[in-house]
């Protein structure tokens, strides 16, 4: 099957630099098909929040989107515990939930239920050198900061081909990633390409990047922010947690004393003013007033305070809610299961058809 584009939309999809949300919303057509998802091993964060949930939730309502919990890919480095991942499963549903993403507009679906992906997978393996796996920027970054250094797993290895999987499983022309995703992209289109070429077909469409508008999130004490280092906020964050993390942010170490003039740049409090405080124009008085001294950090984080708990409270709240009903959670998981085995079911039998492996 190939897949065309209308006018309207060639710009957004053709080659260029990563569209943003806004810029999907005002070209939305029934062409574009969103894949996104998490890895469940842990409760999500705010920057996952800023980063691509809120996106998600809005693009339900005008595309076709998908969004997979990858358990399987959460085994690459997590093979050692299992069961951490799997009660991990039932977690970020619900933190998906809690955000608003509407199970009516949006299938929910977990990878290991989905037998095409393995074979996607597989088919694909043997089109991907060892050599240009090891190439890919965010793999090598990844081994890095995980210190495999030669003792790489091979399904972490294979990341990259196993995503690939997932985007052309779903004929996805859209994936809203981090701009550290980028080559993953990349990769997943140069299969994409591969096979079209090999098979003398347009069996698989590529795909377009969509960047979030929101600069990545620090973790409280700065540093890039880290389920293992403790210093991200969770969605489920109470207000007790909440006050606890926000009084622990990072400010300014030359800000000593009130009337000391402050740095805006690198000031995690400001960071998280400029992500989540509506009033943008009070945000920039405070920078100026920070600036040119004369204002505590502590009127500061009393305001970050309120801001978040305003932000965190509903979705907190409906979380809760969610929970209760449990076998509701398991039912709309079962029916995006069964919704994503025939899509994925679909383009596996084309690609199976492309390769004469009928």
């Amino acid at each position: 099957m190939s897949f065309s584009v209308p006018p309207s939309s060639a710009d957004l999809l053709a080659a260029g630099p990563a569209p943003t949300a806004d810029m999907l919303a005002a070209d939305v057509s029934e062409f574009h098909v969103v894949l996104t998802g998490d890895r469940p091993t842990g409760s999500l964060r705010l920057g996952h929040y800023v980063g691509s949930l809120q996106s998600r939730v809005a693009l339900q309502h005008h595309v076709q989107q998908t969004v997979l919990i990858a358990d399987l890919q959460a085994l690459t480095d997590n093979s050692g515990r299992p069961a951490h991942v799997a009660e991990h499963i039932e977690s970020v549903a619900l933190d998906y939930l809690a955000v608003g993403i509407d199970p009516s507009l949006c299938t929910i679906t977990v990878q290991s239920h989905l037998p095409a992906l393995a074979e996607l997978t597989m088919l694909y393996l043997n089109l991907v050198t060892v050599a240009r796996l090891e190439r890919n920027p965010t793999v090598r970054a990844e081994i890095a900061s995980r210190g495999f250094e030669r003792d790489i797993p091979t399904g972490f290895l294979c990341y990259p081909v196993s995503q690939a999987a997932d985007i052309t499983a779903f004929r996805a022309t859209v994936v809203p990633v981090g701009d550290d995703q980028l080559p993953m992209i990349e990769q997943a289109n140069e299969i994409v390409r591969r096979v079209n070429r090999l098979t003398n077909t347009s069996v698989l469409p590529e795909c377009r990047a969509l960047l979030s508008n929101t600069p990545r999130l620090p973790g409280i004490d700065g540093r890039k922010a880290s389920k293992s280092l403790g210093n991200a906020i969770p969605l489920t964050a109470t207000h007790d947690e909440i006050v606890a993390l926000v009084q622990a942010m990072y400010t300014d170490a030359t800000h000593l004393r009130v009337n000391d003039p402050g740095h805006v740049d690198g000031n995690v409090v400001f960071a998280y003013l400029d992500a989540f405080d509506p009033d943008v124009e009070a945000v920039c008085e405070l920078k100026m007033h920070y600036e040119r001294g004369g204002m505590g950090d502590s009127l500061l984080k009393r305001r970050l305070i309120d801001v978040l708990e305003e932000t965190i409270a509903p979705m907190r709240d409906r979380r809760v809610m969610f929970a209760r009903d449990r076998a509701l959670v398991h039912e709309l998981l079962a029916a995006g299961n069964a919704r994503s085995r025939e899509i994925t079911g679909g383009a596996l039998a084309e690609v199976r058809r492309a390769f004469s492996l009928t």
